[in-house]
């Protein structure tokens, strides 16, 4: 790693950290040359998800969309942020480690549902009304009575 205040190629790694997730590895380095420090990041690029839509269309994945989408589902319930936030890092963690960077919404709608169903049964059937697009009231009855 080159200094940035001497252009010096040699540096020395003095501390390494990973983050909580470990997704970022911070590096305190030191240049010999001119006994000066500084702090260097790591982050691993990762190939974009694209979402495949149920009309075919492909759309970038976002997960502040699909947070929002959660924490309308959520409103009102004993569901919390910090609770929204680890659903969004569960789903994208588990849909970056697969196989594809191709992803159904479908695929994404049922790791939402799954994890929110053991949370909060009222979250789970708001977003399940939504997600499986509920036409009329029976589609409704026939979800709660399997949660009966």
């Amino acid at each position: 790693m080159k200094c940035p205040y001497c252009n010096h190629n040699d540096t020395d790694v003095i501390e390494t950290r990973d983050s909580e997730d470990l997704r970022v590895t911070r590096r305190r380095r030191y240049c010999a040359k001119c006994e000066k420090r500084f702090t260097t990041y790591e982050r691993i690029e990762s190939v974009p998800l694209t979402v495949i839509k149920k009309d075919e269309r492909r759309e970038t994945f976002d997960r502040e969309k699909l947070k929002r989408g959660i924490l309308r589902a959520s409103g009102k319930t004993k569901i919390t942020a910090v609770d929204v936030d680890r659903i969004v890092d569960e789903v994208e963690r588990e849909l970056i480690s697969g196989d594809s960077t191709e992803v159904k919404s479908k695929q994404i709608g049922q790791l939402v549902a799954k994890r929110l169903k053991k949370l909060d049964k009222i979250a789970y059937i708001r977003f399940a009304s939504v997600f499986r697009r509920f036409l009329d009231i029976e589609d409704f009855e026939k979800e709660v009575k399997k949660l009966l």
